[in-house]
């Protein structure tokens, strides 16, 4: 009978993973075989590096979306990394236990909360206070890059802090063996160790940076141009599929789906090359 249930439970969990495994080919088969004949059809020098999208005109060019996904991203990437690791850190090893359950909880609740009530704060008032600041409209690359920055820290904490909390006490006993101070001790030792749970974690706010739509939507300004600088208005790929792909039809439709393609293999290629510049640095 044990045997038995070892065999059954077996059998489901190697579904579970073949079904997992199936619907990212599925997603894949889908997006490349409607996308990549329209990428031929409007040819992919074009479709990749044309300046203009109009598809009135039959125009289908994404390299400002592109740009401004790249700008999006790295925006957020620059605001979120460095709060995300550091608040993990602080949660794992300096924090007092009476303020530990609080922060825990208030790092739950962001990630709980949904895209559009931060777009909506975003709009509210993180617009009004880069338009004060900085000029401009307020809706631009770097209001979306501190929201999406907002909204990419609890991927980081929670993923960098279980990495952190992971290593053997031994590590940061070795360092005040040594002499080192307790702050040293943690950043020249247990830090280090940690790296590949942290990296983890920066992996993972990527992806939900480059793929966050509503919030995007909202405080972006959504201009199909090339930005000027942080203060211009920008669209990037997730927004023009959202914007669009309601009311499309024929190749306008098609080329959206091939805008879908640009963004998977974007991400992949993003993926890829993290990947290899962590076996690098092991």
């Amino acid at each position: 009978m044990k045997h038995f249930k070892e065999s059954a439970m077996k059998c489901l969990f190697l579904t579970t993973a073949c079904v997992s495994v199936a619907a990212v080919i599925l997603i894949c088969i889908f997006l490349f075989a409607n996308g990549v004949p329209a990428i031929q059809k409007i040819g992919v020098f074009h479709f990749l590096l044309g300046i203009t999208w109009k598809p009135a005109n039959n125009l289908y060019g994404n390299l400002p979306m592109i740009i401004g996904s790249l700008y999006v991203t790295a925006g957020a990437l620059l605001i979120g990394v460095p709060v995300g690791i550091l608040t993990a850190v602080f949660m794992a090893r300096f924090c007092p236990k009476q303020i530990y359950r609080p922060m825990k909880a208030a790092v739950n609740l962001m990630a709980g909360i949904p895209s559009v009530v931060y777009g909506f704060f975003g709009l509210v008032v993180l617009v009004p206070m880069v338009r004060d600041l900085f000029g401009g409209r307020g809706m631009s690359v770097l209001t979306a890059s501190i929201l999406l920055g907002l909204m990419i820290l609890p991927t980081i904490i929670s993923v960098s802090e279980t990495s952190i909390r992971a290593v053997p006490n031994s590590y940061y006993e070795g360092g005040l063996a040594l002499g080192a101070s307790h702050e040293k001790s943690v950043f020249f030792t247990v830090v280090p160790a940690a790296k590949s749970g942290i990296f983890a974690g920066v992996v993972l706010g990527i992806g939900r940076a480059i793929g966050e739509t509503m919030a995007v939507m909202m405080v972006a300004g959504n201009q199909a141009a090339i930005p000027a600088g942080v203060t211009s208005g920008v669209r990037t790929l997730t927004t023009n599929i959202v914007l669009e792909m309601g009311y499309s039809t024929d190749l306008h439709r098609e080329a959206l789906i091939g805008t879908a393609v640009i963004l998977f293999v974007f991400i992949l290629i993003i993926n890829i090359s993290l990947s290899l510049f962590k076996r690098s640095v092991q």
